[in-house]
């Protein structure tokens, strides 16, 4: 493999998957220089996955001369990895599954790149990335990105890190092909068999290019405003970051308000303020936890030893030798059937769909009633009788 291992490749200061928080928080990239890189093991679980992921495709569309032994051999340490999972063979199988549909589906042969360093730095100084695959066909290019995570449901609309990885494969390909149209695709097998779609041509492509160099150059000097939003989920500078602290404790403003009460208005714009307050205070807890137990005094607050939690030294032995006291052996075990969720994850989503909910054997219900921003694309639900069924 001509690429560096995944976890020993360079990182830019304006990295593409970073791409939303600095556009939006300038300053942002800058801050984070303060702080360690700190990898965590859904990071690496991911890194893996995506290493098993490569040489599956490698083995198909570059290095076909492969051997099944060449390919064991390349697969062994991965699968050795402590993070590795049989889950993980299902989901890259079924990444790998899709890239075919789509090239076998193609009518020109198409070219194929797989893990592919993309330079945009004509657009964001040093700005650089590494593309998953990249598929050429005629006159349209499509940018894949596998995501691993199953946390948060990514999508390729208007998503800017796909833009700037579609930018550097411009810039890689864009004078040996005559593509026009440029499709974003991100691929999370782990929530949804569907990949999700988002295209774009190429005039609008490189004029969206153009507006992002004024920002980028503003990042890249860690100048402009510092603004607080959904952006700041994975800032390193997230627990300490006054503008985003300041976003909440503005939240006092309301207790000077007149009269005693709130009115309904008011209610919104706290809600408003409110939303990602969980995850700042969560945040801001951790960075005190590890600065405690670096020895550092974080003032009212220490380090303390959470509750334990007890384990076996050795099950067959202690069930051994309780059955020998003349405790019945079927009291120390528990039959339990799997759960739709964990009997779907022990299948593929479409195996779950076809021999589960489209055989009627398992229904879905509504869920219990949540607040959501207006935003959100499910639909409002509402208690109030519907009037038009009153003429039925």
């Amino acid at each position: 493999m001509t690429q560096p291992a995944h976890a020993e490749r360079a990182h830019a200061l304006l990295s593409a998957s970073g791409s939303s928080r600095w556009l939006n928080c300038t300053p942002s990239a800058r801050l984070e220089e303060e702080f360690p890189d700190v990898e965590t093991s859904y990071a690496r679980e991911g890194t893996l996955a995506h290493e098993i992921a490569e040489l599956k495709l490698r083995k198909y569309y570059t290095d076909s001369t492969m051997t099944k032994a060449e390919f064991n051999k390349l697969l062994k340490p991965l699968k050795e990895n402590e993070l590795y999972q049989l889950e993980m063979d299902k989901h890259t199988d079924s990444y790998l599954e899709f890239v075919k549909e789509l090239t076998l589906g193609m009518k020109q042969t198409p070219f194929v790149a797989i893990e592919k360093r993309l330079d945009f730095s004509s657009y964001v100084p040093e700005g650089f990335g590494t593309g998953d695959c990249i598929i050429i066909s005629g006159q349209s290019m499509y940018v894949i990105d596998l995501k691993y995570g199953k946390g948060v449901a990514v999508s390729a609309e208007n998503n800017p890190q796909m833009k700037l990885y579609a930018l550097g494969a411009m810039n890689a390909y864009g004078m040996l092909y005559d593509i026009q149209s440029i499709y974003s695709v991100v691929v999370q097998p782990r929530l949804s068999d569907d990949a999700s779609i988002d295209v774009i041509s190429k005039e609008d492509l490189l004029t969206w290019g153009e507006e992002v160099k004024r920002i980028a150059d503003k990042a890249f000097k860690g100048e402009g405003e510092f603004v607080p939003g959904d952006h700041c989920k994975f800032c390193k500078a997230k627990a300490k970051c006054r503008a985003r602290a300041d976003q909440y404790t503005a939240l006092d403003d309301f207790g000077r308000k007149e009269p005693e009460l709130l009115d309904d208005k008011e209610i919104g714009a706290v809600l408003e303020k409110a939303q990602g307050l969980d995850n700042w205070i969560k945040s801001v807890k951790e960075y005190a936890l590890k600065e405690t137990l670096k020895g550092n005094e974080i003032p009212g607050w220490k380090a303390v030893n959470g509750r334990g939690s007890r384990s076996y030294v050795d099950i067959d032995k202690a069930f051994e030798y309780l059955q020998s006291q003349g405790i019945d052996g079927a009291l120390l075990y528990e039959r339990v059937p799997l759960t739709p969720p964990k009997l779907e994850k022990e299948l593929s989503k479409k195996q779950f769909k076809e021999l589960m909910e489209d055989t009627g054997y398992v229904v879905k219900s509504e869920g219990k009633p949540t607040l959501a921003p207006e935003g959100d694309r499910r639909k409002a639900i509402s208690n109030v009788p519907d009037v038009s069924e009153d003429f039925k």
